[in-house]
């Protein structure tokens, strides 16, 4: 074997030992990634699960303050209407407020 053939039987024997572990170093960097992906799903996963529950508790919060204001109202409407009808009857009772005739006071 000459000191070329060496060389060439080196290079080829370096390659092949480089090889191999790249290969396997493949192979796991692929299940590295797998689970990182699925990590990565899982955590995406988890953020849009809690952003729903949040979502849903803001939900139950605007609907029991739409409940409420919704009883407001109507409390507000029959108080409203007590007034009116105050303020009515008080207008008849005045007569400051009476209709006047305007034809008769001219005669």
């Amino acid at each position: 074997m000459t000191a070329g053939e060496r060389h060439d039987d080196v290079d080829s024997k370096a390659a092949t030992l480089y090889t191999q572990p790249e290969n396997d170093l493949f192979i796991m960097n692929c299940d590295i990634d797998g689970d990182m992906e699925n990590q990565v799903e899982m955590e995406e996963k988890t953020r849009l699960i809690n952003q729903v529950l949040e979502l849903q508790h803001t939900l139950e919060d605007l609907s029991a303050r739409v409940d409420a204001v919704k009883e407001e109202n109507l409390k507000l409407k029959s108080e409203n209407q007590v007034l009116g009808q105050y303020i009515e009857n008080l207008m008849s009772a005045s007569s400051v407020f009476q209709t006047t005739d305007t034809k008769s006071k001219r005669k």
